[in-house]
């Protein structure tokens, strides 16, 4: 057997332990009975180990030499796969076992009670669980640190985001902060004028699932590979064969919950789209969380709550409620209520325009506590600051919805949080370049997402991880990452529509 074919045995084995691990995260977030928690996340622990010793094993450096000696040998696409495997391996093989294994454990613990901690607004608590979280966080970005040669802030983001930087991060988000918080005002003073009412509830559970299954297909989704449940917070998880979204619901108000189907479904049609030959591989996964959080957020903020498709989902939630006669049913409020601009405490129910907001203030945050400017303790301070900096509300004393409101933190995802704004301006640089070939607000009108997803497939899905993010962005648009597009579709959408 070839150096290259015992890497592809070796991947193939590591990604069906990556399987497992993945329906277990699933199940543990959105099936298991709390008193599971203790043996589950030993158990993960095992599994997070067993994954690290597959990737690290002492032989797979000697079959990247192997097969790099022989890279003539091998097809544009090995190559191109060979060049992944070798970055995935080179990450994993800097971090010792027991590192590997205390992150799992004390991850697992700190997001299993952050869902009860988080209920009853405990602070103290919570904060002791994530200081033993950071201070294993920090261990592990000066590990890669060291090994890159970039700052440990950046080594981390480094994993979610290959390539992107602090420093192009602050030039790309100051210039938001230059123009963003002008733009809002101008929004909401538009939208004073303009009389919304939020429907009525209750809208029971069952019927909000219904409506939320019926638009996923609508939308692509394959229920042959995947499936819908219900967990504290909205994620997308699994493998590409079988995909697992989840969403929460409030029977006050089935808007939040339709839209959080619709986010998670975008993030779905990604997974289900990857290139079936590449599966297992790193070439075969997705290019980086802020590609994957542009297609969630195309699908919601570029396709869902266009007025084209809004008229469908008022439609639908009218016969899927009885509410066959409720004026706030009518179109132009429901599509009200979908571009409505207001400065909330919630992240994931923010608005498109106040988001970017909130994804900055985390940002900042994360970087200078995985720096080591700032300790676990700041974290409520700095955060009810800069919230009413940047959104001019309060969150002293609140901690359910300020400081503890997000899953990431508590498993150590420190540098997934810049990929949310990334994602939201890739989306709409995708959506400018996919008008100049489809009308985009007809197909939508009529139901069609047939040409929409095809260009989707063409241009990002079935790219998997082949290209870099500026190659797959330059391919698809026809120019790097252009922050412009975003602020030309939030003008086009609240000033001009």
């Amino acid at each position: 057997m070839t150096a290259y074919k015992s890497l592809e045995k070796q991947f193939k084995k590591l990604s069906n332990y990556q399987h497992l691990a993945a329906i277990c995260g699933w199940d543990q977030a959105a099936m298991m009975p709390d008193g599971g928690n203790d043996a589950r996340a030993h158990a993960m622990s095992e599994l997070a180990v067993l994954c690290h010793e597959t990737l690290t094993a002492p032989e797979m450096g000697q079959w990247i030499t192997e097969a790099e000696a022989n890279v003539a040998s091998l097809s544009a696409e090995q190559q191109i796969s060979l060049k992944e495997m070798k970055r995935v391996w080179q990450q994993a093989t800097v971090l010792p076992s027991d590192l590997v294994e205390a992150k799992s454990i004390a991850g697992s613990k700190c997001e299993h009670e952050w869902r009860t901690q988080r209920k009853e607004n405990d602070w103290d608590n919570f904060a002791v669980n994530l200081k033993k979280v950071v201070k294993l966080a920090r261990e592990e970005a000066a590990i890669r640190a060291e090994q890159t040669g970039l700052s440990r802030y950046n080594a981390m983001l480094d994993l979610y985001e290959p390539g992107m930087t602090t420093e192009k991060l602050d030039i790309i988000f100051g210039d938001l902060k230059s123009w963003l918080p002008e733009l809002t005002q101008q929004i909401i003073e538009k939208q004073s004028t303009v009389a919304v009412e939020d429907p009525a509830g209750p809208f029971p559970t069952e019927q909000q699932a219904e409506l939320g299954k019926k638009l996923m297909g609508i939308l692509g989704f394959d229920f042959n590979h995947g499936r819908l449940d219900v967990s504290m917070h909205p994620f997308c998880g699994g493998v590409p064969q079988d995909v697992r979204i989840t969403t929460r619901y409030n029977e006050d108000d089935f808007t939040q919950a339709i839209m959080g189907v619709i986010h998670e479904t975008g993030h779905a049609r990604y997974e289900q789209g990857l290139p079936p030959s590449l599966h297992g591989f790193p070439a075969g996964e997705a290019r980086s969380m802020g590609i994957h959080e542009s297609q969630s957020l195309f699908f919601e903020m570029q396709l869902a709550r266009s007025p084209e498709f809004v008229q469908h989902i008022a439609e639908f939630a009218k016969d899927t409620f009885g509410r066959e006669s409720d004026k706030t049913f009518e179109i132009a409020n429901i599509n009200a209520l979908y571009k409505r601009v207001q400065p909330g405490y919630i992240r994931v129910d923010a608005d498109e325009v106040t988001y970017p907001a909130h994804v900055i203030l985390r940002y900042e945050i994360e970087r200078d506590l995985i720096e080591g400017v700032i300790e676990v303790d700041d974290i409520p301070g700095i955060w009810n600051k800069k919230m009413q900096e940047y959104l001019g509300i309060s969150t002293e004393g609140n901690f359910t919805d300020g400081c503890m409101q997000d899953i990431h933190w508590t498993d150590g995802s420190f540098g997934y949080f810049p990929s949310y704004t990334l994602g939201a301006m890739y989306a709409a640089q995708f959506m400018a370049a996919m008008r100049k070939t489809i009308d985009v607000d007809t197909c939508l009108k009529q139901l069609e997402i047939a040409p929409i997803s095809e260009w989707l497939k063409e241009n990002v899905w079935s790219k998997g991880s082949t290209l870099s993010t500026d190659e797959l962005v330059t391919q698809a648009t026809g120019e790097p990452l252009n922050a412009e597009h975003f602020k030309l579709h939030l003008m086009a959408r609240y000033l001009n529509n």
